[in-house]
């Protein structure tokens, strides 16, 4: 056997999972073969077997399933995936119904597949460290725990109480296993967990699972029970409502775990394997493992970082404009220890952007998440000021000002010869090119582009802008510093709103073009949600502003005039500019813009109802498959002429960027996934039937038809 050691000694027949040529031990096919030959050699040796034990020779217990196999499967390999996982699932039962103990020695994380591995154990026993992670998050990769992980949670938790660890994934550590009854001992090193399985063993000369025994009953009851029946009357509704159907995994789990609850064990393993090979086959499975695990590491991992330049780790940075943007900032960097310069025109305004720090640290003290004096000591960190000495050493300054070019400058000319030697300068601009803005440096080579999203606290994503002169090492270092605040960085070079802001702007354009067409505002925000949107375009534009949008547009005139050129704006452009300037509809900041908004902030938000009279056209015709396609594909033709043009460099970039950065649906993967999902040929047969109808923003060149066939990833 290549992945696993087998060695029977004493009676203690003894399983160490040990791939090689791998940090990690994996279900691939090699495992599978060789765990049921493990299965045989212990059927062989049963009268020799005293106990079982489980353990690894990797610093981890087990990662799970192979995933790149997953992304090269059809789906005409439905049945012979479903034989593999019923083989797998056999060559557990024998070890597992033996007549004889099986201990899981957990010496580390065990996730997904490696979870299951563990359950296999009667009785698990793991080191006592709190980065030491379980749990089954197969639903957060379109996929679910198909190899005995649905049935044997539902019968060690219930239907009711095995659902956030199954239709959520949510994790747990060694001690919240160990409450849970998942873990049953906690032991300080790997000697003694053979001591303590030892032990164990000892005291119980033969085991099996509790569903084994004839008199076994579910934690609170089977779905006949009427308590579980009530709340698992609802709970399909309530799952709809959240994955608006659009992803597979979580309704399967759910079918699974109620349909095995009332059937034998036998059975139950059975209809999982059946689900999971439809899942293992499907394009949504596909595409989550794609972007959530392959491209999601890979920004984790820094490839798209300059390489060969020294890990960068701030000590002070200053942030220009103590709004909204500029105090997010200034949390997120305090909250990483990071001691912080929040500068503003007025000490009044700086001390209400510390204010904000201030709110938030006090949410997670109420809430038992930090202790007081851990706030006192972020709030510490913030240096609220007006004066511009006490930018004076600070490794990184951030200009978080209005967004006009101007300003930017003299913020820019003022603030920068405070930097410490070879420190860097940054924009937080979201549309503004850096290398235009980098005119007003004096080292234009260190003058880089970070764009945060709003809300800072919440939102994961940060856009870095490499300049026309930005040199590696900047970008290396600006790099290093938005992971620094566990965020997600991505790369890209210099364009008019970047990636993010660009592709962000065909939405909501979109969506109001539709408007002006004559399409009913419900409908066209209806049709954002079921295609899987946050929410719809014209609440977006709210959220955002349409006065901002006005001013980004006026700026766009103006930058074009000053080149001697005139700029065409677009159908929602336009329409935006009039409920602006024509109808003083600025957005939701005044309580007005698309929506109405009441002042009672419990209220809902309701669609003014002047935009039925002024815009909406009984004639017009549309259907929701045109409106939901032309809202993903315009999105979608955009990431990929950002890829052709050279804004975007990596699928990966694209992908995480679409999702975190604009809210592209998830299920689809990713802009760039979209894409791919779909197969070229065809998105470009929609894409050129959704132009002819509605314009050349969904158009596919040839040379954005080759950038898409050169990027696409191989597995």
């Amino acid at each position: 056997m290549k992945t696993i050691q087998y060695s029977l000694a004493s009676g203690i027949a003894t399983i160490t999972f040990d791939e090689p040529n791998s940090p990690v031990n994996t279900m691939c096919l090699q495992w599978q073969d060789d765990l049921t030959d493990v299965a045989a050699q212990v059927l062989k040796d049963k009268d020799a077997i005293k106990s079982i034990l489980l353990a690894s020779a990797k610093s981890t217990f087990f990662a799970g399933a192979d995933l790149k196999s997953i992304m090269r499967l059809k789906s005409s390999d439905a049945a012979s995936i479903y034989t593999g996982i019923e083989r797998v699932k056999k060559n557990f039962r024998i070890i597992e119904t033996l007549g004889k103990p099986v201990v899981s020695l957990l010496n580390g994380t065990a996730l997904g597949g490696g979870w299951e591995v563990a359950l296999v154990g009667h009785h698990r026993i793991a080191i006592d460290d709190r980065k030491t992670q379980f749990g089954l998050p197969e639903v957060t990769l379109g996929l679910l725990p198909g190899a005995s992980g649905i049935t044997k949670m539902t019968r060690h938790l219930g239907l009711l109480g095995a659902q956030p660890y199954l239709l959520e994934g949510k994790l747990f550590g060694p001690r919240e296993a160990l409450s849970l009854g998942l873990v049953h001992e906690l032991a300080a090193d790997a000697g003694e967990l053979r001591a303590k399985a030892l032990a164990w063993i000892t005291a119980h000369p033969t085991a099996q699972h509790a569903w084994d025994a004839k008199d076994y009953k579910i934690p609170g009851g089977t779905p006949t029970n009427p308590e579980v029946a009530m709340a698992l009357s609802v709970a399909p509704a309530m799952l709809k409502k959240q994955t608006r159907g659009l992803y597979p995994a979580p309704e399967a789990i759910l079918a699974c775990m109620v349909e095995g609850a009332l059937v034998d064990m036998e059975t139950a393993l059975r209809i999982e394997s059946r689900h999971l090979a439809k899942l293992m086959t499907g394009s949504n499975a596909k595409a989550m493992i794609n972007t959530f695990f392959f491209n999601l590491n890979a920004i984790k991992s820094g490839q798209s970082r300059p390489k060969d330049i020294p890990r960068f780790k701030p000590q002070k940075v200053g942030i220009l404009g103590a709004g909204m943007m500029g105090a997010g900032i200034a949390y997120a960097q305090a909250s990483t220890g990071i001691a912080t310069v929040l500068k503003d025109v007025s000490q009044d305004k700086a001390d209400a952007g510390k204010s904000y720090g201030a709110t938030m640290s006090q949410a997670r003290v109420d809430k038992g998440r930090m202790s007081a004096g851990d706030q006192a000591a972020l709030l510490e960190r913030i240096a609220a000021t007006d004066k511009s000495a006490d930018l004076a050493g600070c490794d990184l300054i951030i200009e978080a000002v209005f967004e006009n070019r101007d300003l930017k400058a003299q913020v820019t000319r003022d603030a920068e010869p405070l930097l410490a030697p070879g420190g860097f300068f940054a924009s937080n601009t979201s549309t503004l090119p850096i290398s235009g803005l980098a005119k007003a440096s004096a080292h234009p080579e260190k003058f880089i582009g970070i764009h945060f999203f709003s809300p800072v606290d919440k939102m994961k994503l940060v856009e870095i802008i490499r300049g026309k002169q930005t040199d590696d090492e900047t970008v290396a270092r600006a790099f290093d510093y938005v992971q620094s605040l566990g965020k997600l960085p991505i790369i890209v070079n210099d364009s008019r709103g970047f990636f993010t802001s660009r592709t962000f702007g065909t939405f909501v354009m979109e969506g109001a073009a539709m408007l002006g067409e004559g399409i009913p505002a419900a409908a066209i925000e209806n049709a954002g949600i079921q295609a899987g949107m946050p929410v719809g375009p014209l609440a977006v534009l709210d959220a955002t502003a349409l006065s901002l949008s006005v001013h980004v547009l006026e700026q766009t005139r103006a930058d074009y005039a000053a080149e001697g050129k005139t700029y065409e704006a677009m159908p929602g452009d336009l329409l935006v500019e009039r409920m602006v300037k024509e109808f003083h509809r600025p957005g939701r900041a005044a309580s007005r813009g698309f929506y109405d908004y009441p002042p009672d902030k419990g209220a809902k938000k309701s669609l003014w109802p002047e935009l039925k009279r002024l815009f909406e056209k009984p004639d017009t015709s549309w259907n929701i498959t045109d409106l939901k396609d032309r809202l993903l594909y315009r999105q979608a033709v955009e990431t990929a002429r950002c890829l052709s043009e050279g804004v975007l460099t990596t699928v990966h970039d694209a992908n995480i960027g679409s999702i975190f950065g604009i809210g592209f649906p998830a299920w689809t993967g990713g802009a760039m996934q979209f894409i791919y999902g779909m197969g070229l040929d065809a998105f470009v047969l929609r894409a050129d039937q959704l132009a002819r109808q509605y314009g050349p923003g969904f158009l596919v060149s040839t040379e954005v038809k080759t950038a898409i066939r050169r990027h696409q990833p191989i597995y």
